[in-house]
């Protein structure tokens, strides 16, 4: 039965009377002992009697100067403590991200920092330099129409905190889906021999780029660092005969770099060859030019000597045939007088032996060009040769 009910005896439970039953303390006497408790702890009169309430049912604080004081300071302290729940160091590996009332405000860098501590703002640490790694692996369809199985590791990290915290729901699930699109458009736009051979490294770098891209336009606050391709494989069903041809692209190009090998070192020996050969044509050539310009003076010479002495000139010409006849001839000819002695005995082969020089005298330069001077003086030391002989 309700309180206020008729024959409910109107028992209010808040009077503390009727039905014999204590009511709730009275709000005075509360205030009453915690103001003797705080006037005891800080040294303030202590009350004498009830606390007496004024009209419009007031109350005095017993010890009021004390009491104030002592409550200023507390709530004094409690601001300091307050306030000092607002610093917060941020790691070197970290940016701090602020909020205010759960709206993004700034970042912050590494080091001490101070915000309008809770409920007004909060810091979220975000570690930046913690690398993300995932990998992904599917079968595609190339442009010339083969399937090849691509797998590769994408690694990550946080480039800007506030992009990554409040920009995208889950910018990791967006960096998935974005990777699996630029591989599949990437690996689709290429054919099947560059992307297992040599354009391994391209169809990654490219796939990079695209990936990043697509980050930066949607806002995601993420960095991709590297992306690492695996050597694309054919399907099982062909395996076997993919490795036969790349077997023999193989082979090909060991054979090709064999034969340049070979050319870099046959080219330089045959150039040097022609360069040889070149070189003594031209010394050869310069030789019989020079013979020839040497016999072409020494015959204008001795056309001008015969022109000015033709018995002497032809006589010497004789002389010089003769020498040059007989010069390598070991007999001697010697020319007697009618009635002189046939017995005459001279060893002139042998002397010729040890004296080389008479017989280097006796052979004429025949290889070098006549001077003027020389010309002029032949004629004369003819006719002393010709003395000498007789």
């Amino acid at each position: 039965m309700a309180w206020n009910e008729p024959g409910g005896g109107n028992k209010d439970p808040w009077s503390g009377k009727g039905g014999g039953e204590q009511g709730p303390p009275d709000l005075d006497e509360v205030v009453r002992k915690l103001q003797e408790r705080l006037g005891g702890l800080f040294g303030g009169n202590k009350p004498s009697g009830g606390s007496t309430s004024g009209g419009g049912g007031g109350f005095n604080l017993p010890g009021g100067d004390f009491s104030s004081r002592a409550i200023g300071i507390i709530v004094g302290i409690l601001l300091v403590i307050w306030l000092a729940t607002g610093i917060y160091i941020v790691e070197p590996a970290e940016r701090g991200v602020v909020t205010r009332f759960g709206a993004y405000v700034d970042t912050t860098g590494p080091g001490p920092h101070w915000h309008v501590p809770w409920p007004f703002e909060s810091v979220v640490k975000v570690n930046v330099d913690e690398i993300s790694t995932f990998s992904h692996s599917a079968s595609m369809l190339t442009q010339d129409e083969n399937i090849v199985d691509v797998e590769l590791t994408v690694q990550s990290r946080i480039q800007d905190a506030g992009d990554y915290l409040f920009q995208v729901a889950d910018p990791d699930q967006t960096l998935r889906d974005a990777t699996v699109t630029v591989v599949r458009v990437t690996v689709g736009g290429s054919k099947l021999d560059f992307v297992m051979t040599e354009g391994r490294g391209a169809v990654a770098v490219t796939i990079q780029e695209r990936v990043q891209a697509l980050m930066d336009q949607y806002k995601t606050g993420l960095l991709v660092t590297s992306v690492n391709m695996q050597p694309a494989k054919p399907p099982e069903q062909v395996k076997a005969a993919f490795d036969d041809a790349i077997k023999a692209r193989e082979d090909k190009e060991r054979l090709e770099n064999q034969a340049e090998a070979y050319a870099n070192e046959v080219l330089p020996q045959a150039r040097g060859e022609a360069a040889r050969i070149i070189a003594d044509a031209r010394a050869y050539r310069d030789q019989v030019i020079a013979r020839s310009e040497g016999e072409t003076a020494r015959f204008t010479a001795i056309l001008t000597e015969y022109l000015m002495a033709p018995e002497v000139t032809r006589q010497r010409l004789y002389l010089e045939t003769m020498e040059q006849v007989l010069g390598d001839s070991n007999k001697v000819i010697i020319d007697v007088e009618d009635g002189g002695n046939s017995l005459l005995y001279l060893p002139l082969d042998q002397l010729m032996k040890q004296r080389p020089d008479m017989a280097a005298l006796s052979k004429p330069d025949v290889s070098a060009p006549a001077v003027a001077s020389e010309a002029v003086d032949r004629p004369q030391r003819s006719v002393d040769r010709d003395r000498r002989v007789r």
